[in-house]
């Protein structure tokens, strides 16, 4: 592979391994050579096959997004924005789960196709992607050029819904157990792919949804294979009241319980711990349970504001040492608007502006993110590192002016300023564009599998509706 050099770059986020953290750096070279970063700094003097002008330049690691859903969220565009049941704390997650069904593979191609245009517009380099296995899947995402990290999805059960306040289950342990030898099988292909960027993670689906024996073997088949483990925990209030009936304790209490919190476990979400308000569980042991044993929380602040749901704080789980990183959780999925809206919301939980930096929610994009993934050669503009590199357009008007970047990236033009991308020293976005993949067409079949979803809704909804009595649409249609 060629060395490529970016040359006298105006800014460049690099890694000081002294301080342990991010800093500015100005008028520096920044050089790759094949995969690897082998140049930050002034003067590069070695050979460049590739040179870049890094004259209104702003060099950035590639964002690691370390919770999303591209097989389906991208086809609940007008359709989850605005949907929850008061009944169940705002929450549409398990009305919507059972009612729009991801129908074929067809369908989910052109979702993930869609939804990994856009990581690769806004930045990320790096995505755990957890999704029900279905064939094309790994070639798909080879063909993204992105860094990969597939999580096969299996449960041994299902939410059922018999009205608008009971969260009930179909439980069938059987076909959890399937689910996780196809799930193995999965991830012990995808690392042998030969593009090399593909990995694994172990994804039981949900805390509330898997049996003991499942979690406890799943974790154990991560830790046996060094990749990380991940389960869906505390995302909702029915959730957590469902494992305290069943256990007397969190959802967080039962999983450190059974052993399977730990350095390599990335928990979806952990927003709804015993010191939430909308718990109000007479423990105050979560987060310390966290913090002692190193587990990861994947925050997606998205999909929770839309019901009206916060995390409180960021700001707390960051001061207690847990090492919390960023996800796409619905679509869009732009890394950096949850950058934008992590610190944000993070700040109003905490009443307080000093809660959660831009240089917090950079460390949760990049650094976490790698640490949550057990990867120690992503996330930073280091020699030695991952060529996952970014730049962003200092002349994009929405970065002018730029006199720190970082925020103007972060608060202002977000994916807009993207210019190139690249991973693994393969360049996948120039000009704005994504190189690997045609997003006008993926969105062009993801209408038509939206279509065929909204047609099938009936079948699966409870209470056999259509999906305009579930979700209407935000205005009426005048005749």
């Amino acid at each position: 592979m060629p060395t490529t050099v970016i040359k006298n770059a105006d800014w460049v986020i690099a890694w000081d391994d002294s301080a342990k953290h991010h800093v500015y750096r100005r008028g520096i070279d920044v050089a790759f050579d094949g995969n690897a970063i082998t140049h930050v700094g002034p003067g590069y003097g070695g050979k460049a096959d590739r040179t870049i002008d890094g004259q209104d330049c702003f060099v950035l690691p590639g964002l690691i997004n370390i919770h999303s859903h591209p097989q389906h969220e991208p086809a609940y565009r007008g359709v989850r924005e605005e949907h929850g049941l008061p009944g169940m704390y705002m929450s549409g997650l398990f009305e919507r789960s059972q009612a729009y069904h991801a129908t074929d593979d067809a369908f989910r191609a052109a979702s993930a196709e869609f939804a990994y245009c856009e990581l690769l517009l806004c930045g990320v380099t790096s995505v755990m992607d957890i999704s029900g296995a279905w064939d094309g899947w790994a070639e798909l995402m080879a063909k993204s050029g992105l860094r990969s990290f597939l999580a096969p999805s299996y449960a041994s059960a299902r939410w059922k819904l018999e009205n608008e306040y009971t969260l009930g289950y179909d439980w069938d342990e059987a076909r959890g157990k399937r689910g996780f030898e196809n799930a193995l099988k999965t991830i012990d292909a995808a690392t042998k792919h030969p593009s090399g960027r593909l990995s694994g993670v172990v994804s039981p689906a949900q805390i509330d949804t898997c049996t003991e024996e499942l979690l406890r073997d799943s974790r154990a088949a991560a830790r046996d294979r060094k990749i990380p483990f991940t389960v869906h925990t505390a995302q909702g209030v029915n959730e957590v009241q469902e494992m305290i009936r069943r256990h007397g304790k969190t959802s967080i209490q039962w999983a450190n319980d059974i052993g399977v919190l730990g350095v390599g476990t990335v928990l979806g979400h952990a927003l709804f711990i015993d010191t939430h308000s909308w718990i109000g569980w007479h423990t105050k042991r979560d987060r310390a349970l966290l913090a002692e044993t190193g587990t990861a929380v994947a925050h997606c602040p998205s999909p929770f504001a839309r019901y009206g749901h916060v995390l409180e704080n960021l700001g707390a789980y960051l001061a207690d040492g847990i090492p919390v990183g960023l996800g796409t959780d619905v679509s869009p999925h732009n890394l950096v608007e949850e950058m934008r809206k992590a610190a944000i919301l993070g700040r109003i939980a905490a009443r307080d502006i000093r809660a959660v930096s831009t240089s917090d929610v950079l460390h949760a994009a990049t650094v976490n993110g790698a640490k949550a993934l057990l990867r120690d050669d992503l996330g930073r503009l280091a020699v030695g590192k991952k060529a996952d590199v970014v730049i962003v357009d200092l002349k994009e008007p929405h970065m002018v002016p730029a006199r720190d970047p970082l925020r103007s990236f972060v608060y202002h033009a977000t994916d807009r300023a993207v210019r190139d991308v690249f991973v693994d020293g393969q360049q996948v976005v120039a000009g704005g564009k994504v190189l690997t993949m045609n997003q006008a067409d993926a969105g062009a079949r993801l209408t038509e599998a939206q279509a065929r979803m909204i047609e099938k809704v009936p079948e699966f909804d409870y209470m056999k509706r259509r999906a305009d009595q579930i979700t209407p649409l935000s205005l009426t249609v005048a005749r």
